[in-house]
């Protein structure tokens, strides 16, 4: 019966992403447009522009929409693997194909005794809710990494730590994962990779760390934590502006510069604690590292000064990592996170125009999405605390002398 429910439930799961899969990609081939904005676009012309200049040995050097690791140039290039297919066709279909591949890694791992599918099935459900955007970004191939390094963690730390920092290397965030592993052989392989991907990159292609400066000269972004304050301002008479800038839609003007750097603050703040979390920490258990990594990459989301719509499917694939593990206690943030993303794709790219006026509509799905991060931020970091750092135990209190039927006192010990 048991075997039964579990090829009837493989079965479910197939088919709900057969489903939502074939709608994002209705979407993404523009059978059907999907209101709002043309996400498409960063496929068809940057990253195809992108594509162009990768060909030829070299990064874009000039460009300051390249913000990326080096080896996030063999995302850019990988449509080259279908050269029967117009570049953009070929990269959602490689999107396409990395998506079923971490539900057959999930699904795999899930029938093992002791895990779950309910990983699964946030995988299945959590990335259509994030609308076509998702399909039109390389971020699932990053993520695709990262759930396979955390699937790996237990009973293979060296291909946990090679795949980690591959990750890292295609998108930074990835190196978060290594946050809980306590076996050092994660550690070392993780540093022998980067070092050695690194090297290569930077031999054989000019340019390899030209993203650290862009990186670097990011503003505020319309859709971040700190972008509320500028929302509200504008109907108080603040003086700035809302224009493209670093290959997104930022806010510049007076005090930008004010809250960015308490955007930084407040991810230093994070960082802080995670290295005190680290520190005090003792209690380990199998989903911990997943439970961690999850943390981490949540804190660090909310409090970035971008928080672009395809960042949130890096918080899906570490949540059905977590969800994988029956004993994870990230239950509800997980659920805070999914509502997230479908408040995300109302955002964006659904009433994206709205956000960028900052009237009602656009200021109530920001205040309501991001309010859900940190809330979810916040719960995540408490369980994760509670479950691992053990609470102070209080001072022995001294034994107290019993006494006989006549009174006198005798010695406990």
């Amino acid at each position: 019966m048991r075997t039964t429910g579990a090829r009837r439930s493989l079965a479910w799961l197939l088919v709900a992403w057969c489903l939502t899969r074939l709608v994002l990609l209705l979407f993404v081939l523009k059978v059907y447009v999907f209101p709002g904005p043309d996400v498409t676009s960063d496929v068809s012309v940057i990253y195809q522009g992108w594509y162009d200049v990768l060909r030829t040995g070299t990064f874009p050097q000039d460009d300051v929409t390249w913000q990326y690791p080096p080896a996030a140039a063999l995302a850019i290039l990988s449509p080259g693997l279908l050269p029967f297919l117009p570049y953009a066709t070929a990269f959602f279909v490689l999107v396409c194909v990395t998506d079923l591949a971490v539900l057959a890694l999930l699904a795999y791992a899930g029938r093992r005794p002791g895990r779950s599918l309910r990983g699964a099935w946030v995988w299945v459900a959590g990335v259509p809710l994030l609308g076509p955007t998702v399909y039109a970004r390389y971020d699932v191939m990053v993520t695709a990494v990262a759930v396979a390094a955390l699937l790996a963690g237990a009973r293979h730390p060296r291909a946990m730590g090679v795949l980690a920092a591959f990750g890292a290397l295609l998108k930074v965030w990835p190196a978060m994962l290594l946050l809980a592993a306590r076996r050092p052989a994660s550690w070392v392989s993780a540093l022998v990779t980067g070092i050695a991907v690194t090297g290569v990159f930077a031999l054989v292609m000019p340019g390899a760390f030209a993203f650290l400066t862009f990186q670097r000269d990011r503003g505020t972004e319309v859709e971040s934590l700190g972008a509320l304050v500028f929302h509200v301002a504008r109907h108080f008479g603040w003086e700035g502006e809302v224009r493209l800038n670093y290959g997104s839609i930022e806010f510049l003007g007076p005090y930008v510069s004010e809250v960015s750097t308490g955007a930084l603050f407040l991810t230093g703040a994070a960082f802080g604690w995670l290295v005190l979390w680290r520190l005090l920490a003792r209690h380990f258990e199998e989903h911990t590292v997943a439970d961690a990594a999850f943390v981490a990459v949540l804190m660090f989301t909310t409090t970035s000064r971008v928080i672009s719509p395809q960042y949130m499917v890096w918080l899906v694939g570490l949540a059905a990592v977590c969800l994988y593990f029956p004993g994870s206690r990230m239950r509800l943030p997980v659920g805070l996170v999914l509502v997230a993303c479908f408040v995300t794709v109302l955002e964006f790219p659904l009433y994206f125009a709205s956000v960028v006026a900052s009237d009602g509509l656009g200021l109530t799905l920001l205040f309501l999405r991001n309010g859900l991060l940190v809330a979810a931020a916040l719960l995540a970091a408490r369980a994760l605390w509670r479950a691992t750092v053990p609470r102070t135990v209080p001072a022995a209190v001294p034994a107290q002398p019993t006494t006989r039927s006549d009174e006198t006192p005798v010695s406990t010990t």
